[in-house]
């Protein structure tokens, strides 16, 4: 069940304000189970139930796509067995999305190079996209995700077609980079919401921010809850995007 809070309609409304795209990079776990003296797998599943709380309310209250960086490219190099837990957390995650995702309207995409997942994760992660691409939320998990990398998988395509012939270098598009990204039919990212406390990307959407708002908390991310995101919700009503004008 959603969170109850004191502020009714948190979403702004008009076009040039309408949210419609929340990314969140779900920062903090490690630190809020340091802080209690328990594992840093302890902080990923108090994490993990956060992420679903939190992607409830969203479509509570008219967000119609979500992005969580979930696993990055440079996350690799974490201990093996902390590695393990957060897969497993992923596995536990999808095994629920296959009986849930479509009755909750959910259509999931997941964002990243997924070659060098388990191909159990590999081949649930595939069937649940199918199974659910009618659906109309939008629920984009970055797994195994970088912005360089991504913006560099994109540039690897168009060259290969440049090469054989099938397109003029000078041809190539703006639009034609977004079509070969990972999020493509994914809305721009309107807002970012990062808590922990730290200001960066850290190599999350790097092209598909370019324009987007930034909320910062010093909550760590288990302990991010709906009314922490009426609050970024509410900043964001109150910032004035120009995309570039005046």
């Amino acid at each position: 069940m959603a969170e109850k809070t004191d502020i009714s309609s948190p979403v702004p409304v008009g076009e040039e304000k309408k949210l419609r795209h929340i990314a969140f990079i779900m920062d903090g776990n490690g630190r809020w189970a340091k802080k209690r003296g328990l594992p840093r797998s302890a902080g990923h599943a108090a994490g993990a139930k956060t992420f679903r709380r939190i992607v409830n309310y969203c479509g509570d209250i008219g967000i119609e796509c979500v992005t969580v960086y979930a696993f990055s490219t440079e996350n690799w190099s974490r201990p093996e067995e902390e590695v393990q837990s957060i897969m497993k957390l992923f596995c536990d995650y999808m095994k629920e999305c296959e009986a849930t995702a479509n009755k909750n309207n959910i259509r999931m995409r997941f964002l990243g190079d997924l070659s060098r997942l388990d191909e159990d994760i590999r081949l649930r992660a595939e069937a649940i996209v199918e199974r659910t691409k009618n659906n109309d939320r939008m629920l984009n998990v970055a797994l195994n995700y970088g912005g360089r990398d991504e913006i560099c998988h994109a540039a690897k395509t168009l060259a290969q077609q440049v090469k054989e012939g099938k397109l003029e270098p000078e041809d190539i598009t703006m639009d034609m980079i977004e079509r070969n990204l990972y999020t493509e039919e994914i809305p721009p990212v309107d807002l970012v919401i990062r808590p922990s406390g730290e200001q960066r990307l850290s190599n999350f959407m790097i092209w598909q921010a370019a324009y987007a708002e930034f909320y910062y908390t010093n909550i760590l991310w288990p302990d991010f809850k709906g009314s922490d995101l009426d609050k970024a919700v509410i900043a964001y009503s109150e910032r004035n995007r120009r995309f570039g004008g005046v």
